[in-house]
């Protein structure tokens, strides 16, 4: 890993710790990122993550790309595929699943854009893009695409547009 791609990593994490400001980052968060700028600090980091990642029931790589301003609300029991990709100033909790999906016309993992907040046991499979500034409420089953500015409810899942979709759900946000 180059100088360029270290200090990026490195603003990737500081990012992380703003959404946090009256509580403190999970250790796996910090170690997941410490994992991801590669050389001595990944041969360091890495067994540290995975270690902390089983210890709380996470299902998620190190190769996970997942923008700036990441937060894990309740801190663990969540699976994220390695091949999904998720934007920035998210928020996922407790139960939440984005998966990929192995067969079929959706075959492929979730692409998920900037802003989007994923309520508790809430499920994301396939190949499929959830737009910015979207909310999953808790319980909901996705398993196609969501425009910007969508609450998304229930299983099977019904779409609501809605301007600020996750005003009040998603605080501390860094720069997009």
């Amino acid at each position: 890993m180059n100088k360029g791609e270290y200090a990026a990593m490195k603003s990737l994490l500081q990012e992380d710790k703003c959404r946090y400001p009256n509580t403190k980052m999970p250790a796996f968060q910090k170690l997941w990122r410490r994992a991801q700028m590669g050389g001595v600090l990944r041969l360091i980091y890495k067994p540290l993550f995975v270690a902390v990642r089983e210890l709380k029931c996470i299902d998620m790589s190190v190769e996970t790309n997942i923008g700036g301003g990441f937060y894990i609300g309740h801190g663990s029991c969540f699976t994220i595929n390695s091949h999904a990709v998720i934007g920035r100033n998210c928020s996922i909790h407790k139960g939440a699943l984005i998966g990929r999906e192995n067969r079929g016309k959706r075959r492929g993992a979730p692409v998920i854009g900037n802003e989007v907040w994923i309520g508790i046991n809430a499920v994301i499979v396939g190949n499929v893009h959830i737009g910015n500034d979207v909310l999953i409420a808790p319980n909901s089953y996705v398993n196609f695409d969501v425009p910007d500015h969508s609450i998304v409810i229930g299983n099977p899942a019904v779409i609501k547009h809605c301007d600020h979709a996750t005003e009040g759900y998603i605080n501390n946000k860094v720069d997009v």
